[in-house]
């Protein structure tokens, strides 16, 4: 049965909260007239989550659904398993700490449903997080501008966002992508994202879940990333082309060895053995590490061609009209 909106909402020990989030997203729903199913994906909780969660559900079988993990996964497979379960037109995600405000979501269907966007957003403009939360968000946010292309968003690990129920069917949040979901969606090619002011709330149960750990692996997820998508389907382009760099830059380094001690040779100047001289290593080396890139190029074909999913593209429409 398709619904209006789908709440996904991922949770990992937030036992306290969940019954004043239901409360208030079912407000939310009742007093705009939608139709909604509210999903909550327990990411290995080690409280009384899942417990609460089934309670939600018997006390509103219509509008609670859930899953819960046999241990913690993380957040972005709890996210891709909500975005399997939803069924409603637009689907919209937030945290479960109550940070996220449900008042923000007529706004953001609206924006999906009336303005066309394919993703909306959030931006916590003014937050209520400590200085070692906001400071690395906004070195995060700087680079992931940059890198992505999406130069119009300002909070790109906002857990509040809206989707066009296209676009979560048509991505696969794996890893710690959830951060860079935007730059998953303008990859499978929805590149209508538009982004909207939201309210952020102190945290009121709990303590975060932020570390530095998460702040250096999202740079280095921000970077596979950028590198599957550029070269995830032709890794000869990266390996090959580096790999012939260094090779051609060794050949140039072993002549330019030999032809300065033939110039000295012929002069009659001092000169050394070409397996004396350093440079003469430091062109092997360029040789050799030229050849297994260029190799590893041929190895990643080889991968990508015998992939199932070599063939796999987003198509938008199709016309098939046969003319007898």
């Amino acid at each position: 049965m398709r619904m209006d909106i789908s709440v996904v909402i991922p949770l990992y020990n937030e036992e306290e909260s969940l019954p004043e989030l239901y409360a208030w997203i079912e407000r939310v729903m009742k007093e705009h007239g939608f139709s909604y199913e509210v999903i909550f994906v327990d990411d290995g909780s080690t409280d009384h989550s899942w417990d609460v969660v089934k309670e939600l559900s018997t006390k509103h079988p219509d509008h609670v659904r859930g899953a819960s993990f046999r241990r913690n996964y993380g957040k972005s497979p709890a996210l891709n398993t909500g975005f399997r379960m939803s069924r409603g037109e637009v689907v919209i995600t937030m945290d479960a700490d109550l940070q996220d405000s449900p008042d923000e979501i007529p706004e953001l269907y609206r924006m999906i449903r009336e303005d066309g966007y394919d993703l909306v957003s959030g931006f916590k403009k003014k937050r209520y997080d400590p200085l070692s939360k906001t400071i690395p968000t906004k070195l995060f946010n700087a680079t992931a501008r940059r890198v992505s292309g999406i130069h119009n968003l300002h909070d790109f690990n906002c857990g509040l966002k809206a989707y066009s129920s296209r676009v979560v069917k048509h991505i696969e949040v794996y890893g710690d992508m959830h951060r860079y979901i935007p730059f998953l969606a303008k990859q499978a090619g929805f590149d209508k994202i538009g982004e909207k002011v939201v309210h952020h709330q102190a945290r009121k149960y709990g303590k975060t879940k932020f570390g530095l750990d998460r702040f250096v692996n999202g740079y280095l997820d921000l970077a596979t990333l950028w590198f599957t998508g550029k070269f995830g389907k032709k890794p000869m382009h990266f390996f090959g082309l580096l790999g012939s760099m260094m090779f051609i830059l060794g050949i140039i380094a072993v002549v330019i060895v030999g032809a300065l001690k033939l110039y000295h040779m012929h002069t009659g100047a001092p000169y050394i053995l070409v397996t004396d001289s350093p440079y003469f290593y430091i062109s092997l080396v360029l040789m050799i590490l030229g050849s297994q890139l260029f190799l590893a190029g041929f190895v990643g074909e080889l991968v990508v061609r015998n992939s199932p999913r070599r063939n796999d593209y987003e198509i938008e429409a199709e016309i098939d009209t046969v003319t007898q």
